[in-house]
């Protein structure tokens, strides 16, 4: 199935973009708006905020946490610079960008919208090959050229792959996740996912310790309600995360590779995240674990269940 071109201008200023999302303004709106998926806007706009396929990067303002922000900032100033936004000023706390030689050109290949409304989209700067509007096969080729595998290759952002990922796209980027782990790139040599780690408190997955960014957003808000990891993979097994296992080529959920012993605090992720992709999560009122604990908490719900 091939994906839509779509031509347009990067936006930041008074935003906050991170190293996986940015806003994007198309030169056609009825093209961004007209991608399938997502819920229906009574009012679609011209510009749209991007989730970039197959990539998820350290949190920087995730309900109002964010993970080691060394890397989380990196994977955003790289963005940035990819997107060609240059002299850009942060506000004091790091969370809005005042000024920037904003509205560069670049374009995008998507082919939905997800559940929120987001083109799910692979990023690039520049002129695009051909004309807005095409509809375009999407190879290995060109897929190199985009933010997407530039993050992965440079060991910016961990592969983080949903069921609409085509096949030979999602081999491409594990090749490039495996070269990036195996030189020792980006966050790789701090990444604790799959070597575990004690989380204490929530400062340790805040300021510590770098982990896959889906595990990050489920134990910290399990953490921020409940005051503490203890009980944390019998909670997510409640929560219906749906995974396929590509090493075993199962359909399983996500609780079932996080090994946490009964009463500790160490959590470990036993496989690889290139190993496993995700269905798309159904839609959760509020806090992903508020409702199970009785515990609301504020927060994006967006954001929450992504």
């Amino acid at each position: 199935m091939p994906f839509t071109l779509i031509k347009g201008q990067f936006r930041v200023v008074g935003l906050s973009p991170d190293g996986d999302s940015i806003r994007f303004l198309a030169d056609d709106p009825a093209l961004l708006n007209g991608l399938p998926g997502g819920r229906p806007d009574p009012h679609p706009k011209p510009f749209a905020q991007l989730r970039l396929e197959g990539i998820d990067a350290l949190e920087t303002h995730y309900a109002a946490r964010h993970q080691p922000t060394h890397w989380a900032r990196a994977a955003r100033d790289r963005l940035l610079e990819f997107a060609g936004i240059r002299n850009v000023q942060w506000d004091a706390n790091q969370a809005t960008i005042v000024a920037a030689d904003d509205g560069t050109r670049g374009w995008i290949l998507s082919r939905e919208r997800e559940k929120y409304g987001r083109p799910v989209a692979f990023l690039f700067a520049g002129d695009p090959p051909d004309a807005d509007g095409s509809q375009i096969v999407l190879r290995p080729p060109m897929l190199r050229q985009s933010f997407n595998y530039t993050a992965l290759a440079e060991g910016l952002a961990y592969p983080t792959y949903y069921t609409g990922l085509f096949s030979d796209l999602r081999q491409e980027f594990t090749t490039a996740v495996s070269a990036a782990r195996s030189q020792g790139l980006g966050l790789w040599p701090g990444d604790r996912s799959t070597a575990g780690f004690d989380a204490t408190s929530l400062a340790v997955i805040i300021d510590q310790v770098a982990i896959l960014p889906k595990l990050f957003r489920r134990l910290s808000d399990y953490m921020a309600a409940n005051g503490s990891a203890v009980g944390f993979r019998e909670a997510l097994a409640l929560g219906g995360d749906v995974v396929w296992d590509l090493r075993e080529q199962n359909r399983t959920h996500f609780d079932t590779f996080v090994q946490q012993a009964p009463g500790s605090v160490n959590i470990q992720l036993t496989r690889n995240p290139e190993e496993l992709v995700f269905d798309p999560m159904p839609d959760v009122p509020g806090n992903f674990f508020a409702a199970m604990i009785g515990a609301p908490i504020s927060g994006d719900a967006m954001q929450v269940a992504a």
